[in-house]
């Protein structure tokens, strides 16, 4: 491998849907990958078979497709480091966990799980609550340090389970260098015996994901925050192995809306938000609710997890997944916690709506157009609502009234604006309205600003009024454009029907 040429890889388990931190993580890495022409791999870690999900690799796969990421490297991808799923790469950790115990680095274990209970109670009892197996603990377990070596290789020889344990030294100082927090200094007397190697012949994370790295060449692993107390384990049998190390950068952490903890797909169900990208339904038949079933594009998505945690220095907040490749580094990714606000995540929404083309934006709704619409009048209604929608279904359901003839009217702005001289005015509105042979926008605003010249009132004192007849509520588009997009004979029909409506509504009240 080229001493400068960037690998980085996303390395998901298979135990259920991908959160919207796994899929930030891995943008992150296709960003740098793509910054700097490097290859970006895609690896299923599944070497905890008990915590396998049937479809959750086939889930993360989709999630990709929907985002827009590409790994240039993975399962169904091919590449000359595969396969990249760990279970049909087995046969190759075990190699290393001998070389471990040869070069003293690790032991085996034997201890049976109740053996370790009964040893974490009595330690509890001693005041002792985080028990750990450490350089202390080791000498009074059932282990290769503590047994005859004919012992050892009998239980052994007598498929006695047992597990590989990573023999951690004492005292000394782990250094390393992370790309985002400098320099992370850890004392072993802090850290435990990890286990590396199980019995079932399979390794834990820690050894399957130094070996792979190692053998995948991965220049540099960019992963999250929950993974920063694992670094130290994982320098250390980089170490061992005389391995060079990558270069690390753990991202911070995704935080709830209204506190300081790690979002949750619970924070989601409680405050109303998906935290996955697409819906899932577990093997239960519960429902979570992903990004792309709740209508958001897929760029927007996009866009809003970049800024989760990075920003690029300037006041510009949308980008393509282009431009966000050029302008990403790990030097303006944050420290701290990165709080999640739904509200944001609209506003892009909006966002985008807004920059798509109103003929698009009429294709993809063209199966929720009431019948007998023209492709031009569905093209008009996209680019009278889209402004004020933040999903593309608004546009029709905010904009009901350019289809149908309002049956209500805005208790509120009744009540605000509508005056006893107010019916009125709108008559003579009307009376200008009849007369207009040239019934457009602009020439419709010309006329009406002249007819309040002439009358000595404000805007609100009639156009709040035309727009509750006209649509039945208080706010959206121009009204003049509304109205040239109804036609003048609809309008006045309108006005005419919901001068009626209004006028029982008065008497009644």
């Amino acid at each position: 491998m080229s001493l400068n040429k960037v690998r980085v890889r996303f390395a998901p388990s298979p135990t259920g849907p991908l959160h919207m931190g796994g899929v930030r993580t891995a943008l992150y890495n296709y960003l740098f990958a793509k910054k700097h022409k490097g290859t970006f791999i895609l690896r299923i870690e599944d070497t905890d078979q008990t915590r396998f999900v049937k479809g959750a690799q086939d889930y993360i796969l989709d999630s990709f497709k929907w985002c827009g990421i590409t790994p240039d490297e993975g399962p169904g991808i091919g590449g000359e480091y595969g396969p990249y799923i760990q279970s049909e790469r087995k046969d190759i950790y075990q190699k290393y966990a001998q070389i471990l115990i040869d070069t003293d680095k690790a032991y085996y274990a034997f201890d049976t799980s109740d053996e370790l209970a009964k040893m974490r109670d009595e330690a509890k009892k001693m005041g002792m609550p985080n028990w750990q197996y450490n350089g202390v603990s080791r000498m009074n377990m059932r282990n290769s340090l503590t047994l005859p070596q004919s012992e050892v290789d009998t239980l052994i020889a007598n498929n006695t389970p047992y597990v590989i344990r990573m023999k951690m030294p004492r005292n000394e100082d782990v250094r390393f260098e992370d790309e985002i927090r400098g320099w992370v200094v850890v004392n072993t007397n802090n850290l435990d015996d990890k286990v590396l190697f199980k019995s079932d012949g399979m390794p834990t994370y820690h050894l399957a994901n130094i070996v792979d790295d190692h053998a995948m060449e991965i220049s540099h692993v960019i992963r999250g925050e929950e993974w920063l107390p694992s670094a130290p384990l994982h320098v250390l049998l980089y170490d061992a192995l005389n391995w060079k190390r990558p270069k690390f950068a753990h991202l911070p952490l995704l935080l709830r809306p209204d506190g300081n903890g790690k979002l949750s797909k619970r924070d989601g169900d409680r405050l109303g938000f998906p935290v996955f990208p697409l819906d899932w339904t577990t093997i239960e038949g519960e429902l979570y609710s992903g990004y792309r079933e709740k209508g958001y594009f897929p760029e927007a998505f996009i866009n809003m997890l970049a800024f989760l945690g990075w920003n690029p220095g300037t006041q510009q907040e949308i980008f393509s997944l282009e431009d966000l490749s050029n302008a990403f580094s790990l030097a303006r990714v944050s420290k701290g916690g990165a709080k999640f606000d739904p509200e944001k995540t609209k506003w892009f929404q909006q966002q985008y709506i807004r920059s798509t083309h109103d003929e698009d934006l009429a294709n993809m709704l063209e199966k929720h157009f009431p019948k007998g619409l023209s492709n031009s009048e569905k093209v008009t209604v996209c680019s009278l609502m889209k402004e004020r929608a933040t999903f593309i279904e608004d546009i029709i359901k905010d904009g009901a009234y350019l289809f149908d003839r309002p049956k209500a009217y805005d208790e509120k702005v009744l009540a605000k604006k509508w005056k006893s001289h107010t019916a009125g005015l709108i008559k003579d509105w009307v009376k200008i309205i009849e007369d207009l042979t040239d019934f457009t926008a602009t020439n419709l605003e010309s006329k009406f600003k002249a007819f309040l010249e002439e009358k000595e009132l404000g805007f609100g004192a009639v156009l709040l009024p035309f727009r509750l007849l006209v649509t039945g509520v208080g706010a959206g588009p121009g009204m003049f454009d509304i109205s040239e997009f109804l036609g003048k004979d609809e309008v006045l029909e309108r006005i005419e029907s919901g001068l009626l409506h209004i006028e029982e509504i008065k008497n009644e009240a």
